[in-house]
């Protein structure tokens, strides 16, 4: 059983550490381009390499979670945030900034969603869906906390001071980390660090009974592949949205300020779906969850190309597509659950998710050439087709698995 408080610290530094690190560049890029003089695309570039980072020390990462626990690897991570912040705060040439985010990258896949699941399973093992659900929510307001916060703070400070706000404040996470239980769950011993391809061929999961129907499992290497598309796409977009949502509604015709408020609208719309999830969704079975999650997505992106005729259709581009988001992060971390073997949950999902850092970290450069070449709607467009592969990839294995596997 994890401990409320458990919870609570993991909820709480998600909300400081998204709002720190993931969520920075879309608020101060502007400032440091006036400033330093470099281009958006030299500094929207030390995001995607803070990504690459991330792609490569997921396996790394993982295994470290399955081995040692949550607390020693997510407290380091808070102290290599707090660094790359200051990094960035004293950042005067093109050499310190991508260093700081080359922290960035590595602070973040240690103390992020990813991290905190790994950290969750390996306290209780199969029962950590809820709680997982449940750190979301406080996460899902990062942007909705952290871009008013930061605006401010650079608007009246400036933003080097602000950045050293943040520094202060991922330090404080540490002493948050440092509180994650070490114990593992007891159902559950350490399991060998075995491939995705050596999982058996039923990957069944690891509550389903003898009295399970007969029926057809997907193999593991389908089920692995599958999950690893949908992260993959659908963090590629939430990339390019944290990137460049203020310049896509402000490009289809909102003014700054309203296009401020309604991507404000995104963080509510990711935390009220995860509410919902958590209050109503304890018997949804978390594939079924991955396709309402995904088909949130088209829609959202579709409402979003008449925003600039009405802010009531960019409130419902920001409130669907951080419904849908929201959900897919749970569905992200509780997949596995009922996909894999859960004793090697950190390792395995630290393979499977690298790829997705990888596509993600061209997202922001993908989306302002599509912007630049073709405008603010041709990036809708493209992630309408997007988010519609991924939502067929989530029916399709829906529905190969779901019907050899009860529900949770």
């Amino acid at each position: 059983m994890i401990a409320r408080r458990t919870i609570a610290v993991l909820g709480a530094s998600q909300l400081v550490c998204w709002g720190i690190s993931y969520y920075l560049v879309a608020l101060f890029a502007p400032f440091m381009t006036a400033e330093l003089g470099w281009s958006t695309a030299a500094v929207h570039g030390g995001f995607s390499a803070a990504l690459v980072v991330m792609g490569l020390t997921s396996p790394l990462v993982g295994r470290l979670i399955d081995r040692h626990g949550g607390a020693p690897v997510m407290t380091a991570g808070s102290l290599i945030t707090a660094l790359g912040c200051a990094g960035l705060a004293l950042a005067g040439h093109l050499a310190v900034y991508y260093a700081a985010w080359l922290c960035l990258g590595v602070a973040m896949r240690m103390t992020l969603y990813d991290a905190a699941f790994a950290a969750l399973v390996r306290l209780g093992g199969p029962a950590a869906r809820r709680p997982i659900a449940q750190i979301t929510l406080l996460g899902g307001l990062a942007s909705t906390v952290f871009w008013p916060m930061g605006h401010w703070l650079a608007g009246t400070f400036g933003w080097r001071a602000a950045l050293l706000v943040y520094a202060g404040l991922a330090l404080a996470t540490g002493f948050l980390h440092r509180t994650i239980p070490r114990e593992r769950y007891r159902g559950s011993t350490p399991a060998p660090e075995s491939s995705v391809e050596s999982l058996p061929p039923s990957a069944s999961p690891a509550h389903a009974s003898a009295s399970t129907p007969p029926g057809p499992h997907p193999s593991a290497a389908m089920a692995a592949g599958l999950y690893a598309l949908i992260a993959a796409l659908t963090t590629f977009m939430n990339s390019g949205m944290s990137a460049h949502m203020f310049h896509i509604l402000g490009g289809l015709g909102a003014a700054a300020p309203v296009a401020v408020a309604i991507a404000t609208l995104r963080g509510v719309g990711q935390s009220g779906a995860r509410l919902a999830e958590v209050l109503f969704g304890g018997r949804l079975h978390p594939l079924v969850l991955a396709v309402l999650a995904t088909s949130l997505l088209p829609v959202g992106f579709a409402a979003g190309l008449f925003s600039g005729q009405s802010s009531f259709f960019g409130a419902a581009f920001a409130l669907l597509f951080g419904a849908g988001n929201g959900l897919v992060t749970i569905v992200r971390g509780t997949a596995p659950l009922v996909l894999f073997d859960a004793r090697a949950y950190g390792a395995l999902v630290g393979r499977l998710l690298a790829p997705s850092f990888f596509l993600s970290a061209s997202a922001p450069l993908v989306y302002a050439l599509v912007i630049d070449a073709a405008g603010a709607s041709a990036a809708l467009h493209l992630s309408i087709v997007i988010a519609a592969v991924t939502c067929a990839a989530a029916a399709l294995l829906a529905a190969r698995f779901r019907r050899a596997s009860p529900p949770p």
